[in-house]
C-alpha cells in the first residue's frame, strides 16, 4: 500500500472536498463576459459585502488580481512602494514592469512590516527627475516573512500618509482570512484603509482556483477592462465561483486548525537539534525553518524529508518553508515531527 506524502509545500496544494465538488457540479452558470453568470455575480457581491467594498471582480489567480490592480492604479513609468519581500515584487514573474511599466521602491522591515515613517521617507518629490509615486502596496498575511500579520494600527498610520499625499493603497490579501481568524478582527476592518484588495480562494480556503479583486464600482469597471486586456475574460465560470462560495461559507473558521497545527509544528521542530524556528514570527499557517544548524543545505534537507514522505519547499538563505492547510491533520504533523527527528539523529 502506498502512503500519501505529508504535503507541506503550500496551502495551494489543497484539493476540493466531495461537498465542494457537488456545489461546483450544481452551479448555475451563464456567460460572465456579458455579466450573466449568476454564481460569479453572487461570489463577487458576497466578498464585496464581507470586505465593505462596492464591487468585486473574479480572477483566475492572485497574481492576476494583483497585476490588474497595479495596471488600474498606475501609468507606465510610475513607482510602487512595497516591502522588499512582497509577493507582488518577488513572486509574480516580473509582471509589474513587464505588463504595467512600473518600478518598485523597496522598503525593509521586520516580519514583512513597514512603517508610516518609512513610507513617507521614500515618496518621491514632484520633479521631472524622479518617477511618480503612484501606489502603496502592503501584504497581509505576509508570505515571505512567514505568514506574519501586518498590524492594523500601522496600516491606519500608513493610510494617513497616503491621504496626505493623495496616494491609493492596494492590499495583497491572498491570505487575509488567516489574519481575520488569528486576530478576531473582521475582514471589513482589515480592508477599510485600502482602495483595492486582492484575496485568494485557492489557498487555505481550499478552492481549486480563483481570487477576487475588490474596490469601488468605478475602480472595478476600469479593472474589468484591464482583465480583458490581460486575457482574463471568462465565460461559464460559475463552476469555479461555486467552489469559492462554498469555501467562504464553510472553510474560514477552520483556518484556526491550520494555525494550531503550524504552532505545534514550529514548536516541535524548534526543539530538534540542527533546526530552529523564530517562534515570534509564527502567526498563522506558515513556518520558516532555519536548517543551517544541520550542516546541510536547504536542498539536501528538503530531499531527505521528501524521501521519508514529508514535502516542503526551499526558501533560500538556509530556510525551508512549511505551510499547514486543510489536507494536513494534527496526526500528520506529529508524523512529520518524527521524520525531522530521524533526520537530525542521522546527521
Amino acid at each position: 500500500m502506498t502512503t500519501e506524502p505529508i504535503d507541506l509545500r503550500s496551502d495551494t496544494v489543497t484539493v476540493p472536498s466531495d461537498e465542494m465538488r457537488k456545489a461546483m457540479a450544481a452551479a448555475e452558470v451563464g456567460d460572465d463576459v456579458y455579466g450573466e453568470d449568476p454564481t460569479v455575480n453572487r461570489l463577487q457581491a458576497e466578498l464585496a459585502e464581507r470586505l465593505g467594498k462596492e464591487a468585486g471582480l473574479f480572477m483566475a489567480s492572485g497574481t492576476m488580481s494583483n497585476q490588474v490592480a497595479l495596471k488600474t492604479h498606475t501609468q507606465p513609468g510610475d513607482e510602487v512602494i512595497c516591502h522588499r519581500w512582497s509577493h507582488i515584487f518577488n513572486f509574480e514573474g516580473g509582471a509589474g514592469p513587464a505588463m504595467s511599466g512600473v518600478g518598485f521602491n523597496l522598503v525593509d522591515g521586520d516580519y514583512g512590516v513597514i512603517t508610516a515613517e518609512q513610507v513617507e521617507a521614500v515618496i518621491r518629490p514632484d520633479s521631472i527627475h524622479y518617477p511618480t509615486t503612484a501606489l502603496i502596496n502592503l501584504e497581509n498575511t505576509h508570505n515571505k516573512a512567514g505568514g506574519t500579520i501586518f498590524p492594523l494600527g500601522e496600516i491606519r498610520n500608513i493610510r494617513k500618509v497616503a491621504d496626505h499625499y493623495g496616494l491609493p493603497m492596494h492590499l495583497d490579501g491572498a491570505r487575509l482570512f488567516n489574519a481575520v481568524v488569528a486576530t478576531g478582527v473582521e475582514a471589513h476592518q482589515w480592508a477599510e484603509p485600502f482602495d483595492s484588495i486582492s484575496t485568494c480562494l485557492s489557498k487555505g480556503l481550499g478552492a481549486p482556483v480563483g481570487s477576487v479583486l475588490l474596490g469601488s464600482k468605478e475602480f472595478i469597471e476600469k479593472a474589468l477592462y484591464v482583465r480583458k486586456r490581460f486575457g482574463g475574460a471568462m465565460r461559464q465560470v460559475g463552476v469555479l465561483a461555486a467552489a469559492g462560495l462554498f469555501a467562504l461559507e464553510n472553510n474560514i473558521d477552520r483556518l484556526a486548525d491550520d494555525h494550531a497545527n503550524a504552532g505545534r509544528l514550529a514548536e516541535g521542530v524548534n526543539e530538534i537539534g540542527g533546526f530552529s524556528v523564530d517562534l515570534n514570527g509564527v502567526h498563522t499557517n506558515i513556518i520558516m525553518i532555519d536548517v543551517t544548524g544541520t550542516g546541510m543545505t536547504e536542498e539536501a534537507v528538503r530531499d531527505r524529508l521528501a524521501e521519508r514522505g514529508v514535502l516542503l519547499n526551499t526558501f533560500g538563505r538556509g530556510f525551508l518553508r512549511a505551510v499547514t492547510h486543510l489536507n494536513v491533520s494534527a496526526d500528520e504533523i506529529e508524523k512529520a515531527l518524527e521524520v525531522f527527528a530521524r533526520i537530525a539523529e542521522s546527521g
